[in-house]
């Protein structure tokens, strides 16, 4: 199906487009990292890279770009092509249990789609975008290390309290446990968790949720309740941003909800810089 703009159209993506999905990922390396990783891992196959790419095309090539998944993410679109995009995005209806990106991208488009897929159960308009491409600027907590499969009891009750804490929904609700345990069994086994686990208690966690292009985006970062205050967030952030960069990718980034002070001042604390905000509708 192609929806026709008044200078372009809208399709999916095939393989024939993607160099230029490429370049188009690209030019913000920090900003599209999640659909980057997906494209890395998969191509333009939705199959394997879990959702569709749609792209807007004029007469010199590929524009814009939306990934299509259980995230809805756009990349690189404009007033008029955001437009255009809503107009395909209708007829399909919402698949989706988030819109995630650019703030202005985020909040327009959901502008554009509220009155036939709203209400949302939450919008986050300003989520700082915050990056690292150097040593942390503190110490890091020697304590903190790479998880192993030996750990998976005690991290994935972690990462279901620091997701339902977040978002608002538990990840293993709907009988989905079996499957968010091996979600998170497969980040431990790729190296991208992080812990450090004392008395048989998560105490600090985080896990790298996408790398690529250089760039790699941390997400469920956790200290236990108990343990708060202390300054476990910095350390432990410093523990895993020098990890991260010798392991997986050298820029480490991350978003953060712009009302979390604590955690953005942590953040600045070891080195992070903002790059842009990003927005989440939530549903």
């Amino acid at each position: 199906m192609t929806v026709t703009a008044s200078v372009g159209s809208v399709r999916s993506i095939t393989s024939r487009d993607l160099v230029s999905a490429r370049d188009l990922l690209a030019a913000d390396p920090v900003a599209n990292c999640f659909v980057a990783s997906r494209v890395a891992l998969g191509g333009v196959d939705p199959w394997r890279i879990g959702g569709e790419l749609l792209g807007y095309f004029d007469d010199s090539g590929l524009i814009s770009m939306i990934y299509c998944g259980a995230n809805l993410v756009p990349v690189a679109t404009t007033q008029a092509t955001r437009a255009a995009f809503a107009d395909r995005l209708r007829l399909t209806g919402r698949r989706c249990s988030s819109f995630v990106g650019p703030a202005d991208e985020v909040l327009d488009l959901w502008r554009l789609l509220e009155p036939a897929w709203g209400p949302a159960r939450d919008v986050r308009d300003v989520q700082p975008v915050m990056a690292i491409s150097g040593p942390p600027a503190v110490p890091e907590d020697q304590r903190v290390r790479q998880a192993t499969p030996a750990d998976l009891d005690l991290l994935v009750p972690a990462c279901v309290a620091m997701f339902t804490a977040e978002v608002g929904v538990s990840p293993v609700a709907g009988g989905l446990a079996a499957a968010y345990r091996a979600r998170i069994a497969e980040i431990v086994k790729e190296g991208r968790s992080f812990v450090w686990i004392e008395d048989d208690v998560v105490v600090f966690k985080a896990e790298v949720g996408a790398v690529a292009q250089d760039v790699c985006q941390v997400q469920g970062v956790w200290v236990d309740p108990a343990y708060r205050g202390n300054g476990h967030s910095v350390s432990g952030m410093a523990a895993v941003v020098t990890m991260a960069r010798e392991r997986i990718a050298p820029t480490v980034s991350l978003y953060v909800n712009s009302y979390n002070t604590a955690a953005r001042k942590a953040y600045r604390a070891v080195g992070f810089d903002e790059h842009g905000a990003f927005a989440t509708v939530l549903f």
